[in-house]
């Protein structure tokens, strides 16, 4: 067997073992509650779903309640780890997030935004708020990448400090929303994006993000081999054949289209896209045809975790899954902090 086929049947063995994981986690999150449902009555209440039967029992009718909210986390989660990912490879960062660059939070802005204007969530076309959040997510990401960029090279500090002062700002924004607001939904929905959670979770906004999700995803995995390109430099990979420039308006727009579905739905939820593709890097090394699918995964299976303990751990109250990420993700992202200031000197 040559070095390329191992690479090959272990990078199948990842994928398959990550989803085999993820849907154990669903299936178990579906069954823990208030009331509790066994696996084996879980996975034949979705049976019976798929194949449209009628709920027959109290079993059936708790687990398509909980459904959508396990999807959706999943989603979430997915969409949330392909854009750190592809961020990481295109600014050869790693420290590139999301959240951390102010890009979740733009699209916080932009959806609490829509709703502010009176616009609505619809399932179908081009629902106003994923698409006041794609625009949100989009700009912030351009103009950190701008602030970010000095003498035709990203400067790690100078991105991160680029990042911290686009959330401040676009905080503030959200702040400032309030303040003007006098309407009780524009308040609940500022408090909603800027903690993050599910507990509104229905089928709907599944509906609504899995398109954005998957195009922002796609859109990162087939640019994939331009971002390997991308990590010996910007020089090699133009004599690679990388359009450079097209390639990085291309994976930014992907990354922001992914992130912006994720905030549409959930709020700012930080974290997932710094932590996910580096547990994926410890297995599979930096191939972003391996990450971002194997990132995906990861982040699926860890906010379907995450999201579970929130909603039970300190039940009946229930925990903003935001907060959560951030006891997870803040020892980690200083970790990375410390040891990149060791590495540089």
């Amino acid at each position: 067997m040559t070095p390329v086929q191992k690479r090959s049947r272990q990078r199948r063995t990842v994928w398959l073992v990550l989803s085999l994981l993820l849907i154990a986690a669903a299936v178990l999150a579906v069954g823990i509650g208030p009331v509790p449902v066994p696996p084996g009555k879980v996975l034949r209440a979705l049976t019976d779903a798929l194949a449209g039967r009628p709920e027959a029992t109290p079993a059936d009718a708790i687990v398509r309640i909980r459904l959508p909210r396990v999807v959706l986390a999943a989603v979430v989660g997915a969409g949330l780890a392909t854009s750190g990912a592809a961020l990481q490879g295109l600014f050869k960062n790693a420290m590139a997030d999301p959240y951390l660059l102010g890009i979740s939070a733009g699209g916080a802005l932009g959806a609490t935004l829509a709703i502010a204007l009176g616009l609505g969530m619809t399932a179908v076309g081009m629902a106003p708020v994923p698409l006041f959040a794609f625009l949100g997510a989009l700009a912030a990401a351009w103009v950190v990448y701008l602030l970010g960029r000095t003498g035709g090279r990203v400067h790690t500090e100078t991105l991160l400090l680029a990042g911290v002062a686009m959330s401040a700002l676009l905080s503030a924004a959200m702040s400032f929303l309030i303040a003007l607001s006098n309407r009780h939904e524009v308040v609940n929905a500022v408090y909603f994006w800027m903690l993050g959670g599910f507990y509104r979770a229905d089928w709907p906004r599944v509906a609504v993000a899995v398109p954005y999700a998957l195009l922002g995803s796609g859109l990162s995995w087939l640019y994939a081999r331009d971002l390997n390109a991308l990590l010996l430099g910007e020089e090699s990979a133009l004599h690679l054949g990388v359009d450079v420039e097209r390639m990085k308006i291309i994976v930014l727009t992907g990354a922001a289209l992914a992130s912006a579905a994720a905030v549409s739905v959930s709020g700012i939820i930080g974290f997932v896209g710094l932590i996910a593709p580096h547990v994926v890097r410890l297995v599979q090394g930096p191939d972003h045809r391996a990450l971002i699918p194997s990132a995906a995964l990861v982040g699926a299976l860890f906010l379907v975790v995450c999201d579970t303990l929130a909603r039970t751990a300190f039940a009946p109250t229930e925990m903003p899954i935001g907060v959560l990420t951030a006891f997870t993700g803040v020892p980690f992202f200083l970790y990375l902090l410390r040891r990149s200031r060791r590495v540089g000197g």
